[in-house]
């Protein structure tokens, strides 16, 4: 299959900069995946598409400020660090610039309200990337992160980040630290929704995927077979194990919130008698059109970027000329896309059979 078959037309003003306000108050596209039809609704209607007995499974990643802004020493010339996943205790994987300036032995220091970061760069790898070693003078490197670093907003959005970003570039269930991305799905989801979905007897889970840099990798190749996606680490728990295996086993749909989640999913090692037991690891899983769904049957996603390894994982599971017609109409409906942007459900609006 060709890339070019995920290529589509966006028009700049489209590409959402902020997020809506209040959360929850963005658009649902959904596509029947039966029939194609499509329905324009608000996000805050999620309910009127779902099913008591469904299962919704929800990423609970959370996003931490991974970009560190500082200079080198003794030159004080400017450099950015953006941390892409610790190696060991003191040491991480990260993109640096300027990458030409950086070599191994360079020192750096990074300082922002009072705090302060040294950073030594190691070694030095393809594509400006490096491994670094940090340390602060007292204290905890994690908690002077916390405070110096930046949100890692998508290349995309064009403009620096914001002390609102801290909270809105990140979920209302984030939980277990260690994204550089925020899975955007989630963004749409507030509290109440979620009390709302439950007491309608919908039913929710919690995975983890740490979501790398990875997810904004080009596709560069012409083929889409040929690609090859960053690996990523996901953790499933025995709760929702037990969820799966019980949705599975009975019949009831599992909805995933996001194409994170749904890596993770299907990921997963699934036994004859439909059990799913927890796990955790890496996921290297690139769907694309022709994988066989073994346990997502609903999906919750936003809007991707052309010729993207995400839109394709939307179109294996939606249909590719159903997802690429819903795509066209998006734009002509003025949605708002990728990550600050609208909302797409796909799923059987069908009733189930009895």
């Amino acid at each position: 299959m060709d890339v070019s078959d995920f290529d589509f037309a966006l028009p700049d003003e489209l590409i959402a900069q902020q997020p809506a306000e209040p959360r929850g108050g963005s658009r649902l596209l959904v596509l029947d995946r039966a029939s194609g039809a499509m329905v324009d609704a608000q996000f805050g209607e999620l309910a009127r598409f779902l099913r008591a007995g469904d299962l919704l499974v929800l990423n609970d990643t959370r996003v931490f400020p991974a970009r560190l802004l500082g200079h080198r020493v003794p030159s004080g010339g400017a450099v950015e660090c953006l941390l892409l996943r610790r190696t060991s205790e003191h040491e991480w994987e990260a993109l640096m610039h300027p990458g030409q300036k950086l070599k191994p032995g360079a020192t750096v220091v990074f300082e922002r309200q009072g705090a302060r970061i040294h950073g030594e760069v190691l070694a030095r790898h393809f594509h400006g990337r490096r491994t670094i070693r940090l340390s602060v003078d007292e204290g905890d490197v994690a908690e002077a992160i916390d405070r110096i670093g930046h949100i890692p907003l998508p290349p995309y959005i064009h403009r620096g980040d914001r002390l609102a970003d801290h909270e809105r570039y990140q979920t209302v269930y984030a939980r277990d630290r260690g994204s550089v991305a925020a899975p955007t799905a989630g963004l749409h989801f507030t509290r109440e929704l979620l009390a709302d979905l439950e007491a309608r007897g919908i039913e929710c889970a919690r995975i983890t995927l740490h979501v790398g840099y990875g997810t904004f990798k080009p596709v560069r190749v012409e083929r889409v077979e040929d690609h090859v996606v960053d690996p990523e680490a996901f953790t499933v728990a025995p709760a929702a194990a037990a969820a799966l295996t019980s949705a599975r086993r009975e019949g009831r749909r599992i909805i995933a919130v996001g194409t994170t989640t749904t890596r993770a999913l299907e990921s997963l090692p699934v036994a004859d008698d439909g059990r799913i037991d927890a796990a955790s690891g890496e996921t290297r899983l690139f769907i694309h059109p022709g994988h066989d769904f073994r346990i997502v049957s609903g999906l919750v996603t936003n809007f991707h970027l052309p010729k993207s390894s995400l839109l394709m994982l939307v179109a294996a599971f939606g249909g590719t000329e159903r997802v690429m017609a819903a795509y066209r109409e998006a734009v002509a409906r003025r949605f708002r896309f990728y990550s600050y942007g609208d909302a797409m459900a796909i799923l059987s609006l069908e009733p189930p059979k009895p």
